[in-house]
């Protein structure tokens, strides 16, 4: 890990090319992926099983691709009563916090007699997509599939791969049975994608696909988009820390090496007004990342994304913060609210010494499906507002159509639309 003054002029190139990560470039797997996409999309299960049978050696052929009850109930034999709590407490929690995102407009008057109203109306039909291979990610079914549900979904269909036998992890059925999906279909990748946005002879058609996956996931989305809605663009995970003299090193060291456990492509941040923290800091990581276990993977994420800026005082850190508008951003200082109030840009903000980004990734209750890249300082982490849509009320009296005749009638005018006024007109010559 580098430390870094941020008034040095290395400093400004370090920032610029930070704030110009993550856009997603797709271009080395786009025609494989177009093909693949093209291929589900004109000949349905078929491209199904055979990008199956390629990319995850499960031959599908003369088995189903939708997960049965019997799998379902297997799953829950397969893991510990102390996992299955562990999903049902991470679950009730998330409901919690989405449940509360939940809340309509009432009515309200703008001029005497005209009332307005916005109501939100759940999409219908939404795919969700959940990495398989080497990790598994049952929190990650839990983040997708409950805020829909609670949004008020209908249909919620899952896509996961399967292994070399056919089989999903079980931890990944049991999340998604606890958070109700109404079927999981064990197919990956690319394919998935395109199954879900197209639709198969098996795999229903969605009208929205979320979901966190590789780059060949993400180029499929993309190349989908033109059909469905799409959630966040996925990117290499990241962790920022603004911290004080108050911090304690070791907490810090240990959520960069957390974070760094995603993989060598992780960025893990810090920015501090404490010399003597930052050395601090460069200490505990050494003695940490000698105990860790992805040692290879975080050794590459801490030597090439890794970096401590100093500044000189808390508002010059907060102004990185935004410039860099990281997915986690932890907030260790003194008077951490103080901050916060500064604080423009950040997929989730995690305050005091006490709040690590773990808190937030499994059972805190807020979603772990969060903007990447700098997206943080335009988009949102995932909620329920990405599976419902507004829907504008209007409700006038004749009073209220009175009240705004004229408005109407002018505007229309400039606009060159007379019917428009009529419609007013018609009904106030009664």
């Amino acid at each position: 890990m580098k430390i870094i003054k941020i008034r040095d002029k290395a400093a400004e190139r370090v920032v610029t090319q930070l704030e110009r990560r993550g856009r997603v470039n797709i271009e080395a797997v786009e025609d494989k992926v177009k093909e693949i996409v093209k291929t589900v999309k004109r000949t349905g299960d078929k491209a199904l099983i055979k990008y199956t049978k390629f990319f995850d050696k499960a031959d599908f052929a003369k088995i189903g691709f939708k997960v049965s009850k019997s799998e379902f109930k297997d799953a829950y034999k397969k893991l510990s009563k102390e996992q299955i709590d562990a999903i049902r407490d991470a679950s009730r929690n998330i409901k919690l916090f989405h449940s509360r995102q939940f809340q309509e407009l009432d009515f309200e008057e703008t001029v005497r007699g005209v009332e307005i109203a916005t109501i939100l109306r759940p999409i219908r039909r939404v795919g969700v997509y959940i990495p398989g291979g080497k990790a598994v990610y049952p929190s990650s079914v839990l983040m997708t599939v409950i805020p829909a549900r609670v949004a008020g979904v209908k249909e919620i269909f899952m896509c996961s791969p399967p292994d070399s036998e056919g089989k999903v992890d079980p931890a990944v059925l049991v999340a998604a049975e606890e958070s109700s999906a109404t079927a999981v279909f064990k197919v990956g990748g690319a394919q998935a994608i395109a199954a879900m946005a197209y639709g198969t002879e098996t795999v229903p058609k969605v009208d929205k696909v979320v979901g966190p996956g590789n780059i060949y996931v993400t180029a499929a989305k993309i190349l989908v988009s033109r059909d469905v809605d799409i959630d966040n663009p996925a990117g290499p995970s990241e962790i920022m820390i603004l911290a004080d003299d108050y911090a304690n090193p070791e907490f810090i060291a240990a959520d960069l090496i957390a974070q760094c456990e995603h993989g060598q492509d992780s960025l893990a941040l810090v920015t501090t007004t404490s010399d003597s923290l930052a050395t601090r800091i460069v200490q505990n990581l050494k003695l940490i990342k000698e105990k860790a276990g992805r040692k290879r993977e975080i050794d590459k994420a801490l030597k090439n994304n890794c970096w401590i800026f100093l500044t000189e005082n808390l508002n010059e850190a907060v102004e990185l913060v935004n410039r860099i508008a990281p997915e986690h951003l932890e907030i260790m200082v003194k008077h951490p609210v103080n901050v916060l109030k500064k604080t423009e840009n950040a997929g989730a903000i995690f305050l005091g010494e006490y709040s690590p980004v773990a808190a937030g990734d499994y059972a805190a209750g807020s979603n772990h499906v969060l903007p990447v890249g700098g997206y943080a300082k335009t988009l949102s982490g995932l909620s329920i507002r990405d599976f419902t849509k507004t829907i504008a009320i209007v409700s006038c009296s004749k009073v209220g159509l009175v009240n705004i005749e004229k408005t109407v009638n002018v505007l229309a005018s400039i606009e060159g639309f007379e019917e428009h006024a009529k419609s007013i007109s018609v009904r106030l010559k009664r």
